[in-house]
């Protein structure tokens, strides 16, 4: 029995009662977002574990298409911010303006921001300045904004998607430590195959294209957050997942490639990101329980934007994915 009071049975229950529903939702989107299955199952278990995801990826890779039929998939309020050096704080918050009524009397009424839908796509988020940057961050940690003095609440779910160009890094800001280790995971966008693309040309080019049909509600997939949070972990799956982290470190790892290449490692936020996304990763699959293979799958997703390489990395060609891979190597 969990700390809720659910027995194995109950929550195997639930997980049977949503599967139908979860792979539907599945094939929903992939009506639409044609020949990237690892991103779509990505940042299924990103909303799932009730988190944040930022998307890499060069422009026309359909991300903003994504976070368009997520929104109808899942009957959202979907928002999208393009952003800019010269976008402000309240054009994401919101401001207040001073009303007249018709009495005469004069009072502020506050004009709600994009950031209160219930997805906001931060499109090229390290183009804004930090100071807009870290006006998101309050609202992607405590899920509110304040605004002159007064607090108020965002949308249930809420969930930024963000994106950037790997490109172009001309007039960014590049994102704090601290913001980056808000969002779960950090997903690689790439190029579609031949085929993928075929089927794009003839398919997205037409006078009409479908709409997405809702398949979930939010109150729906809100209860699969709620069960996520249910589902039993075993000690072999934590211990995993602490060896991970705590290998990722410099100075405390016994992995050679880490003490030498890499400037700074995940902190426990990153065990955090881990636990949930494997249990939703099972959910996703109709499983009971995660497996350590579930951790291998989402160690690169969930660890390769909350570490650092050194100098001596970039000089030697050493990527973030080869580090990765040998912290991952020994849980196989």
């Amino acid at each position: 029995m969990d700390k809720t009071g659910n027995t194995e049975r109950q929550i195997l229950e639930k997980v049977d009662s949503l599967s139908g529903k979860l792979s539907d939702l599945k094939t929903g989107i992939g009506e639409f977002i044609f020949g990237q299955d690892q991103v779509v199952e990505l940042t299924l278990i990103t909303l799932l574990a009730k988190g944040h995801a930022l998307l890499i990826g060069v422009p026309g890779l359909a991300k903003t298409r994504l976070v368009e039929t997520l929104g109808g998939v899942l009957g959202l309020d979907d928002k999208r911010v393009q952003f800019t050096p010269d976008l402000m704080p309240a054009d994401i918050l919101g401001s207040e303006i001073l009303e007249t009524a018709e009495d005469g009397s004069r009072h502020f009424k506050f004009l709600k921001g994009p950031i209160f839908g219930q997805i906001l796509m931060a499109d090229e988020i390290n183009r804004a300045s930090p100071r807009t940057q870290s006006a998101l961050l309050q609202a992607m940690q405590e899920e509110m904004v304040t605004v002159a003095g007064q607090t108020y609440p965002l949308p249930t779910p809420f969930h930024v998607l963000a994106t950037q160009n790997p490109i172009e890094q001309e007039g960014t800001y590049p994102l704090p430590e601290a913001q980056l280790d808000r969002f779960l995971m950090q997903i690689n966008v790439g190029y579609p195959d031949r085929e993928t693309e075929r089927r794009i040309l003839l398919e997205t080019t037409v006078n009409e294209e479908a709409r997405p049909t809702q398949v979930l509600s939010p109150a729906e997939l809100i209860e699969a957050q709620h069960l996520v949070r249910e589902m039993p972990v075993s000690d072999a799956v934590i211990d995993a997942i602490l060896k991970l982290v705590r290998e990722g470190r410099p100075g405390d790892s016994g992995n050679d490639l880490v003490n030498k290449y890499v400037s700074w490692g995940p902190g426990p936020r990153a065990s955090q990101a881990l636990i949930l996304a494997v249990r939703a990763r099972a959910l996703l699959e109709k499983r009971l329980s995660p497996s350590i293979d579930d951790v291998v799958y989402l160690a690169k997703p969930v660890l390769r934007h909350r570490m650092a390489l050194s100098y001596a990395a970039r000089a030697e060609n050493i990527t973030m994915e080869d580090i990765i891979d040998s912290l991952t190597v020994p849980l196989e």
